[in-house]
């Protein structure tokens, strides 16, 4: 960001040009329609949310580069709110308004010690954590129990969701309309990984003890992160929440990218019982995977609490299979390729009015 200004003068600026835009009754249509859809009672075959006016923003605002929001809260803040502004700007955005602490997947990894990765400015990519690649570092971490989840980037999130609803707290419209959503905590076994690395797929069989206390560890340490995130922002859509832009049944969006890499059986006997006791403790969410589900999607459907499955890349996997062991029973596809949509109705795939869209595709 460029300008002579303070953060904090140029957050308040904008911050009191967001309330004057944000039009409460509006926003209550966008909430109603995403509910109408969750109680499956959307009359189209696929629920596209309906189009927000335009509410062109009346003062600059300013660039913000995401390594700089990394090291100033305020410049956070103001990232976040950038894209609220921006769909409220241009019109036509189909997203629910919504903000979080945006910094990246090594929030929990770095509670375990793990080195935090900037990268590279002209990448403009959120930061990583560099793995531990030591089974001697995780069985130490093992013995040390739960990590206080106010440290390392933990303090950052919490600090900065203070932050936040300490501004908005002036601003009745924004605090109204626009949610703080939970961070990017991934899920157990994205965590475990990134934390110990690859080898922990070796350890699989080498160390399988080790690989059960650890991932016992991760999950603990995921729920003590959640209530004191629950704790500091109280739910205010129960028993819905927002989340990218979406609206799900439930309070948790688990990451599990690295099931791909992972067969069904051991799916089902490390990574759903702990996946399962967070969405049992936590009021149950959806699911998100990268790449390929369809050889374990059957087992993850059986979850309870399971709300909604939301993936990325239906090309990686085999639709049918997909649509079997979700629409068909009642879950939610969030966050659909407009295309691979598409094909399916034009094949006569009924989707069961169970099936969200963005509308660009």
């Amino acid at each position: 960001m460029v300008t002579t200004e303070s953060p904090s003068v140029v957050l308040q600026r904008c911050l009191a040009d967001l309330e004057e835009r944000i039009d409460l009754d509006v926003e209550a249509g966008q909430l109603a329609a995403w509910k109408q859809f969750l109680q499956g009672e959307w009359p189209e075959p696929l629920f596209i949310a309906p189009p927000r006016p335009a509410a062109p923003a009346r003062v600059d605002w300013p660039a913000v580069h995401i390594n700089d929001a990394q090291g100033d809260m305020d410049l956070m803040i103001l990232k976040e709110l950038s894209g609220v502004s921006g769909a409220l700007h241009h019109g036509g955005s189909h997203m629910l308004l919504n903000v979080r602490c945006n910094y990246g997947t090594g929030i929990l990894p770095t509670l375990f010690a793990c080195e935090l990765y900037m990268m590279p400015p002209e990448t403009h990519t959120l930061p990583t954590a560099i793995p531990l690649h030591s089974a001697d570092a995780v069985r130490r971490l093992v013995d040390r129990g739960v990590p206080d989840v106010r440290s390392a980037l933990g303090a950052k999130v919490f600090d900065t969701a203070e932050h936040y609803l300490s501004l908005v707290q002036r601003y009745p419209k924004l605090a109204q309309a626009v949610t703080l959503y939970h961070p990017d905590t991934q899920g157990p076994i994205d965590v475990a990984e990134v934390v110990w690395g690859s080898e922990i797929f070796y350890a699989l069989y080498d160390e399988p003890e080790l690989v059960e206390a650890f991932l016992d560890l991760v999950t603990d340490s995921y729920a003590a992160f959640m209530r004191e995130w629950f704790a500091l922002v109280p739910d205010r859509h129960s028993p819905y929440s927002v989340h990218w832009g979406q609206l799900m049944t439930g309070r948790l969006m688990l990451r599990n990218d690295s099931l791909m890499n992972l067969s069904p059986q051991t799916y089902v006997e490390l990574i759903r019982p702990r996946d399962q006791r967070l969405f049992d403790e936590f009021g149950g969410g959806a699911v998100h995977f990268c790449g390929r589900g369809d050889h374990y999607i059957a087992a993850m459907s059986e979850m309870a609490g399971l709300s909604a499955i939301n993936f990325s890349q239906p090309e990686c996997n085999d639709m049918e299979t997909l649509f079997r062991h979700t629409v068909d029973k009642g879950l939610v596809l969030l966050n659909l390729r407009k295309p691979a949509a598409e094909a399916a109705l034009a094949a006569g795939r009924d989707l069961h009015h169970r099936a969200h869209c963005w509308p660009w595709g």
